[in-house]
C-alpha cells in the first residue's frame, strides 16, 4: 500500500484492509530483526565479525521498515502504533519521519500519545507542534511539557496566540474545545467577483469548506454564502442578495455531543460558532464531529462495563487498577445472588430440575434488560427523552417486554415440561421468566435515567447493575414461586 504521488496525482483505492496489512507487514519485520539480532548474539561477545553482521542486518531492516512506515498515511501509521506492544512501539515511532509527527501525533489514542511524547526530546516536540494550527495545538497542550508550549507560542501571532488561549480555555467537552478557527469572511456589500477573486488568492480553502461567512466590521454573522450558489450565480451581484440569513450556529460553550448531534439531524458539513454578542469566532467542521462520535461511541461501550480507556499493552498493575473496582462490585452481586438462591436449598433439593432451569430465568431478564437500557441510553444521548415523553416511553417498554415474554414464556414453559415432565414446574417457569424480563426492562429505564437525572453518564455500569438485579431477583422469583407452589 503507497500514498498517492503528489507529481502525478494517483488516486488512491479505498481499502479498509489496508491499516490491517500495512501493520501486519511490520509486525512481521519487526519479527525477522527480533530473531536475526538474538542469532548475532548467540556468537561469541568479542567476535567482530558477528557484531559486524548484527550491526548490517540491523540497518538493513530498518531502512526496509522505514520505506514502509514513510509510505504510510499519517492515520494508518497512528492505528499501528496503537496496535503494537511499547516497545516495538517507540521503535516504529523512531523511524516515522519529522513532517509526519504532528499528524500522528494528533491522530493517535490519548494513551498513545503520551507514551510518544515521552519518547521525543524537546528540541522534536518544538519542530513538531511549531506549524500546528492553534486549535490543534491546544489539543495537544495538555500532554506536552510546560515549556514546549512556551517555546511554540513564542512563535505564534498575536492573533494566533489570542486564539490557542482561547481554545485551552473552553472546557474538554465543548464546542468551543474543537471549532477551528481557520474560515473565509466577506463583507455583504462586496460583488461576487469579488469574492472569486479573493479565493484564488489564498494558497488554499480550509478543510471542509462549503460556505464563506459573511460578516461586518465587528465580525458579527449576517449570513453564509454556500460555495455552489456563489458559482451558480452571477459574478456582478451583491453577495447580501444572495447570501442565507437562515442557518445554524453554535456557541462555544455547547456541548460537543450536541454539535454532533445537529450536524446528523441537518446534514451538515460546517457551522459557524458566534460568541455571545453575535460575533463569529470559529466553526466545527464534519471531520470534528466524527471524532467526538467516534470517541462517544467508544467511552460508551467501555462505561457500560465499568471501564474507562486504557493502553492495551498497559502493564499489568495499571490494567488491574482499572478493571477491578467494578469487577469486585462485580464479584459482590454475584455472592448476593448466590446468597438468595442458598435461602431455597430445601427447595432446590427437593426438586433439583430447578437449579438448570434458574440460569434460563436471569439470563433471559439480563438480556431483556440490556436490550431496554441500550435503547434509553441511545435515546439519552440524542436528547429525545424529555419529562414529558418519559412516562409514554416507561408504559411503552413495559408492554413491549410483557409481550416479547409472553411468546418467550410459553417456549420455555415448553422446555421446561419436556425435561421435567411437570406441568407445575412449566407454569412456575413461566411466570418467573415474565416477572423477571419486567424487572430487566423496569431496572433498564430505571439506571440510565436516575444517572442521567444527577448529571452522571447514563452507560457507566449500567450493565454489572442490571446483571446483579435480574440475577438476584431472577432467583429470589423463580425459586420462590417454586417454594410456594411446588412444595
Amino acid at each position: 500500500m503507497t500514498q498517492p504521488d503528489a507529481a502525478t496525482k494517483t488516486p488512491r483505492r479505498l481499502d479498509p484492509e489496508d491499516a490491517q496489512h500495512a501493520l501486519a507487514e511490520v509486525q512481521e519485520r519487526l519479527r525477522r530483526q527480533q530473531l536475526v539480532e538474538d542469532l548475532v548474539h548467540r556468537q561469541e561477545q568479542g567476535d567482530n565479525k558477528a557484531s559486524l553482521v548484527e550491526d548490517l542486518v540491523h540497518r538493513q531492516h530498518e531502512a526496509e521498515l522505514k520505506a514502509l512506515v514513510d509510505a504510510l498515511h499519517p492515520a494508518d501509521i497512528a492505528f499501528i502504533l496503537e496496535s503494537l506492544p511499547k516497545d516495538e512501539r517507540q521503535n516504529v515511532w523512531r523511524l516515522v519521519s519529522p513532517e509526519h509527527d504532528a499528524d500522528v501525533l494528533l491522530e493517535v489514542e490519548d494513551w498513545v500519545r503520551e507514551s510518544l511524547i515521552e519518547a521525543m526530546d524537546r528540541q522534536d516536540l518544538v519542530a513538531a507542534t511549531g506549524n500546528m494550527d492553534a486549535d490543534e495545538l491546544a489539543d495537544l497542550a495538555p500532554d506536552l511539557p510546560p515549556d514546549v508550549v512556551a517555546e511554540v507560542q513564542k512563535g505564534l501571532t498575536d492573533e494566533e496566540r489570542a486564539q490557542l488561549l482561547e481554545a485551552m480555555g473552553y472546557p474538554e467537552d465543548s464546542v468551543g474545545a474543537i471549532m477551528d478557527f481557520e474560515m473565509v469572511r466577506v463583507r455583504e456589500d462586496v460583488t461576487l467577483e469579488v469574492v472569486l477573486r479573493y479565493l484564488r488568492r489564498l494558497h488554499e480553502l480550509p478543510d471542509h469548506t462549503d460556505q464563506v461567512f459573511v460578516v461586518d466590521r465587528q465580525d458579527k454573522l449576517q449570513g453564509i454564502l454556500p460555495l455552489s450558489r456563489l458559482l451558480v450565480s452571477e459574478p456582478e451581484t451583491e453577495v447580501r442578495a444572495v447570501m442565507s440569513t437562515d442557518f445554524l450556529t453554535l456557541n462555544p460553550l455547547d456541548s460537543d455531543a450536541d454539535a454532533a448531534g445537529a450536524f446528523e439531524r441537518y446534514d451538515l458539513v460546517s457551522a459557524p460558532v458566534m460568541d455571545d454578542q453575535g460575533r463569529l469566532i470559529g466553526r466545527v467542521t464534519i471531520a470534528d464531529v466524527v471524532d467526538v462520535m467516534r470517541e462517544d461511541s467508544q467511552e460508551q461501550a467501555l462505561s457500560r462495563a465499568g471501564l474507562q480507556e486504557e493502553d492495551i499493552f498497559a502493564p499489568v498493575a495499571m490494567a488491574l487498577r482499572n478493571r477491578a473496582p467494578w469487577l469486585l462490585f462485580n464479584l459482590c452481586t454475584a455472592a448476593t445472588a448466590s446468597f438468595v438462591a442458598s435461602r431455597f436449598e430445601a427447595t432446590v433439593s427437593q426438586i433439583v430440575i430447578l437449579a438448570f432451569l434458574m440460569s434460563i430465568v436471569a439470563g433471559i431478564g439480563g438480556n431483556s434488560g440490556n436490550q431496554t437500557m441500550t435503547m434509553i441510553i441511545r435515546a439519552l444521548a440524542v436528547g429525545r427523552i424529555t419529562g414529558r415523553n418519559l412516562w409514554q416511553l416507561v408504559k411503552r417498554e413495559m408492554l413491549v417486554t410483557l409481550l416479547v415474554g409472553l411468546c418467550g414464556s410459553v417456549v420455555a414453559a415448553l422446555f421446561a415440561w419436556t425435561i421435567s415432565g411437570s406441568l407445575s414446574i412449566a407454569i412456575v417457569m413461566m411466570a418467573a421468566m415474565i416477572c423477571n424480563m419486567l424487572v430487566g426492562a423496569s431496572v433498564g429505564v430505571l439506571v440510565p435515567m436516575v444517572r442521567a437525572r444527577f448529571g452522571k453518564d447514563p452507560a457507566i455500569g449500567s450493565s454489572v447493575l442490571l446483571t446483579f438485579a435480574t440475577d438476584s431477583l431472577g432467583f429470589f422469583i423463580f425459586l420462590g414461586l417454586a417454594t410456594i407452589f411446588l412444595l
